[in-house]
């Protein structure tokens, strides 16, 4: 089974909690709020780009320290939860609320060019990563003398505009941010 460009992955299955199939989950949400009971997930292997996935509906969830606790139907005893520790979980990102303007998907800015107002092109986003404060966009540029990585956070400060339809991402930092 192959999932559109609509799938955004949400989080990773970390550990179990009891025997009744509770699954504990890393999420890269910004609220937890988005895992709701009667919401289909996709769980796969991001290690095999093989594994179609499977799907499940959330029967239950909670919050869990970092992350949260999620009941998926059919899945009710420890060692069938312990199968999916790994998988990342998946949701079609039409099911979720319409995103805030000034507001995007990760997922939707992984491989966006980023451009500088002063220093031209500095590569692509490759990755994000959370902060305390701003996400980190984490941008590479493969030049003659190897991988060059800028890590930029996600403020607006240094973040100009996002144009998911031409794919770029217009930024303005400060002389000097970027050393060779």
């Amino acid at each position: 089974m192959e999932y559109s460009n609509t799938w955004l992955t949400i989080g990773k299955v970390t550990g179990v909690h009891g025997l009744g199939g509770n699954l504990k989950v890393w999420s890269w949400a910004q609220s937890p709020d988005t895992f709701t009971q009667g919401l289909v997930v996709v769980l796969k292997n991001d290690e095999d780009p093989l594994d179609p996935g499977r799907k499940y509906v959330i029967t239950r969830t909670g919050r869990y320290k970092k992350g949260v606790l999620l009941t998926l139907d059919g899945v009710t005893t420890r060692d069938a939860s312990e199968a999916l520790v790994g998988k990342l979980v998946l949701v079609d990102k039409n099911n979720l609320p319409d995103l805030d303007e000034e507001t995007w998907y990760w997922q939707d800015l992984i491989g966006l060019t980023v451009v500088d107002t002063c220093d031209g092109e500095l590569g692509k986003v490759e990755q994000l990563f959370p902060t305390g404060a701003d996400d980190i966009l984490v941008v590479t540029d493969k030049t003659p003398q190897g991988k060059q990585e800028v890590l930029i956070p996600m403020n607006a400060v240094f973040v100009k505009d996002v144009n998911l339809d031409t794919g770029v991402i217009t930024t303005e930092l400060p002389e000097g941010f970027i050393t060779d």
